[in-house]
Order: C-alpha cells, then structure tokens, then sequence
C-alpha cells in the first residue's frame, strides 16, 4: 500500500514538472502589446529560449519589425557590469532568440522593437535561479 501511494505521488510531481507554465510578461509599450516568454521558469543560468510577440492594438500579430533583446546586470563590488545583446529572429508570429545568463540573479531585459522608423522598449526584471 505505502510503494503504491508513493509511486502515485511520485507520478502527481512529475506531471508538475511537466505541465509547469514558462515565464512569461506582457507589457504596453506605446502602440503595441508585447508578450515576453522564456521557456524555463525560472529562468536558469545558462541558455534560455526567449520568444517575443509583438501586437498591435487591435491584437493583429506584427511580424515586420526587427526585436533585439539586451540584457545585463549591473556592476557588484568587485566585478564590472555584464551587458549582452542578441538579435530575435521571426518564427511564425514570434520573434525567437537564445538568452544566456552566465549567472544567477536579478537580470535587467529590454525588448527593442523598430517598425516603421519607430521604436518600442519593454523593460523588465528577470530573476534567474
């Protein structure tokens, strides 16, 4: 009875751990809806795979602008500040790239999107475990 009931518990965690929701903001920005999705929540360090969409007001998908993704973390004693860029490339309606926080804690993320001779930024905060 005991290997049973921890054989069912351990079947309840993983389908958690399966079915777990990723991380995922959405921001006004000007004119446009941007949904920030990163496929481990939290996020790691390491690679993550960010994905962006971009919306406009009538929730139509835009899929004609260009979406870079900076990231960094500011300077600690002893250690200078960390800034990495990385270029989102368009997949269907989202716009895809790999963000890699070589370590953990509080990350600043912007999302730059230019359209049109206009440009939107997303701010956030990630936390990275």
């Amino acid at each position: 009875m005991k290997t049973s009931a921890l054989f069912m518990l351990a079947l309840l965690l993983m389908a958690g751990v399966v079915y777990a929701k990723d991380f995922e903001v959405k921001k006004k920005v000007g004119e446009y809806d941007m949904i920030v999705m990163i496929d481990k929540n939290p996020p790691i360090t390491g690679d993550n795979n960010m994905a962006v969409r971009v919306r406009d007001a009538a929730g139509k998908d835009i899929t004609d602008a260009k979406v870079k993704v900076e990231y960094s973390m500011p300077a600690m004693p002893g250690m200078p500040p960390m800034i990495y860029k990385a270029d989102a490339a368009l997949s269907g309606s989202e716009y895809r790239t790999k963000v890699n926080f070589p370590m953990s804690g509080s990350w600043n993320v912007v999302i730059k999107t230019a359209r049109s001779g206009k440009t939107a930024a997303a701010k956030l905060t990630v936390d990275v475990r």
